[in-house]
């Protein structure tokens, strides 16, 4: 029953019998086959069969977690249960700024206790980051806080807290960042990521409308702009850019500071100890908060 159970996971993931079967190596009436059998074994009708897709009905939504559970533990059965016998793949998504930020120095400690561990490591936006742990593309993905709840069969787990600092070039005058962003012009992070929708509200709550001379969403893109004198930015102190000797003003908001939280997402039902020890090593105390503060002090 366990082939029928994934090949259900499949259909419910990707929609049809036939994008399930290129998924799993199986002809589109090997699928429906299979997805016979698991009805009938269940007393349980999965899928409303209207048109080409397959549509989960009230028992296929109810089912589809519990199946995801039980094919977890099915694995989890071969699994070893000591670290340095792990072996295999871990797909691991991250955002930029944490490819070159929090990331590196956690891998390094992941390898000292997990060695013949494959990484593979997926670049993105946070919200495509999300999709593909969801989808179970990605076995983890380190993204932005999500402005939204995650679906119940995902695992959120804290990392980090990030300031925001306003950022000037080297030979702007002013030491008021609300003044600043009202006089000269705005280098903006993209509003529709995550972190640019909290420099939003930041505007909104303080009745700010800068004039924007730029958008865009790579933070060392940001950087570099600003560097060469294109205006003034809100963004957090995260990334290579923090790290080096300063070539730009940073100016810390005070009571106005707020936060981008850096989140690990995973599927509930994929906790192991490589991957426990992963989010072990990306936790690591000595990132945190006045540790960031810190390196955007110099």
């Amino acid at each position: 029953m366990i082939r029928e159970l994934k090949t259900f996971v499949a259909v419910a993931r990707y929609g049809t019998f036939a994008a399930a079967g290129l998924r799993v190596g199986l002809t589109q009436s090997a699928v429906s086959a299979q997805m016979r059998v698991l009805e009938q074994s269940l007393g349980v009708r999965l899928f409303d069969r209207s048109g080409r897709s397959a549509v989960l009905s009230a028992g296929g939504r109810h089912a589809l977690p519990l199946a995801e559970q039980m094919l977890g533990l099915y694995a989890q059965m071969a699994l070893p249960t000591a670290l340095e016998e792990w072996q295999g793949e871990l797909r691991i998504g991250a955002i930029a700024s944490v490819q070159t930020g929090l990331l590196p120095e956690a891998l390094v400690r992941f390898r000292t206790q997990a060695a013949r561990v494959e990484l593979k490591l997926v670049p993105g936006v946070s919200l495509d980051l999300l999709g593909q742990v969801d989808a179970g593309e990605l076995d983890l993905a380190v993204l932005i806080r999500p402005p939204f709840e995650v679906p119940k069969e995902l695992l959120q787990i804290e990392l980090a807290r990030e300031p925001f600092v306003l950022i000037a070039p080297p030979g702007m005058t002013g030491d008021d960042p609300l003044q600043l962003l009202r006089e000269q012009p705005f280098v903006r992070y993209d509003r529709r990521s995550f972190g640019g929708r909290q420099v939003e509200r930041f505007l909104r709550e303080q009745r700010l409308t800068p004039h924007e001379a730029l958008e865009l969403d790579e933070l060392e893109a940001i950087v570099r702009m600003v560097e060469c004198g294109l205006g003034v930015s809100l963004i957090p102190c995260a990334g290579l850019w923090c790290q080096r000797p300063q070539t730009l003003r940073v100016l810390e908001l005070g009571e106005l500071t707020f936060h981008r939280e850096l989140v690990a997402i995973l599927r509930r039902a994929q906790r192991q100890p490589a991957m426990d020890w992963l989010l072990q090593c990306l936790a690591d105390p000595a990132y945190d908060q006045v540790s960031v503060e810190r390196r955007c002090d110099g």
